[in-house]
């Protein structure tokens, strides 16, 4: 990287930085921590049984040791880890807003990681397209989460198809305590909803579906030339026609139903964001919703 290029990282950085700290302190203040507590519990002490306590919780080794019948107790983690595993396959690039679907989703992420901040969590981030191309693990800290945003911005989108199972299957290796997963990706690609299962029994698992207006509706403009930006696979249509325009809007819709029946399936919340509306909002619906389900 350049000292050019550098120099516009870290003023990018700076910018994301005031603009998210502005949408934590303004807006979501209060509800991640609501939304995530009391999502995983951790081991606390043992104490004597007494009648009522459910017999799942009786500690059978330290019963067998003492002789006398003995239950575990828990306590809510007070900390939370959470993980941002995001796709930086080049569908990403797409965007006909302000912000790209990958410009939203730093955006975005850099939100969740403020958050978390805030809350004195851990925070760490996985970039992957067909495959994980990068891990940084879970660290405290407003220092080490300005670096994660750096490294957010300075990465290059990869010509690759998106892979979300290679993802989760990775991070059920390298991540043995429980955390929140925040899977952001525009999920055009396989069928993931068996990984998706698994990974959601260990952890928390939450789909950040990223997507853009002109993904599900062509305006009618006559000949446009559309390229996959993953497979390089070039499609020419003509939108001045109705029936064009709407087999295109029902190819969409019929995906997002596949993602939804997916998310469904694995148990999975999802946390829909559009580059044609505020992800602020977004937000905090979704926070309110996860807050109502405890």
């Amino acid at each position: 990287m350049s000292v050019r290029e550098l120099e516009d990282v870290l003023r990018e950085v700076r910018r994301i930085q005031i603009v998210a700290r502005r949408q934590v302190n303004d807006l979501l203040a209060g509800e991640y921590l609501s939304a995530f507590k009391g999502r995983g519990m951790e081991f606390d002490s043992v104490r004597e049984y007494v009648p009522g306590d459910e017999i799942r919780s009786i500690d059978w080794n330290v019963t067998a040791r003492s002789g006398a019948p003995y239950v575990k107790t828990f306590s809510e983690e007070r900390e939370l880890t959470v993980l941002l595993a995001v796709d930086v396959s080049a569908s990403g690039v797409f965007g006909s807003q302000r912000l790209s679907k990958m410009e939203t989703a730093v955006e975005v992420a850099a939100v969740l990681m403020l958050a978390s901040v805030k809350n004195n969590d851990k925070v760490g981030l996985l970039f992957f397209a067909d495959d994980v191309i990068r891990y940084i693990p879970p660290r405290k800290g407003r220092g080490s989460v300005l670096r994660l945003i750096r490294e957010l911005l300075a990465t290059e989108p990869v010509k690759a198809e998106t892979n979300i199972s290679n993802a989760l299957d990775f991070i059920a290796r390298v991540q043995r305590r429980r955390c929140v997963v925040f899977v952001m990706s525009d999920f055009l690609g396989p069928d993931c909803s068996r990984s998706l299962a698994i990974a959601n029994q260990r952890h928390d698992c939450i789909a950040v579906t990223l997507s853009d207006p002109r993904e599900a509706e062509l305006p009618d403009v006559g000949f446009v030339t559309l390229r996959d930006a993953e497979t390089d696979e070039l499609l020419e249509l003509d939108t001045r026609h109705p029936q064009v325009r709407a087999l295109f809007a029902k190819a969409a819709s019929d995906r997002d139903k596949t993602l939804s029946g997916w998310l469904r399936k694995a148990a999975v919340d999802r946390l829909d964001i559009r580059t044609d509306q505020p992800y602020a909002q977004s937000l905090q619906r979704f926070f309110r919703m996860r807050e109502r389900q405890r």
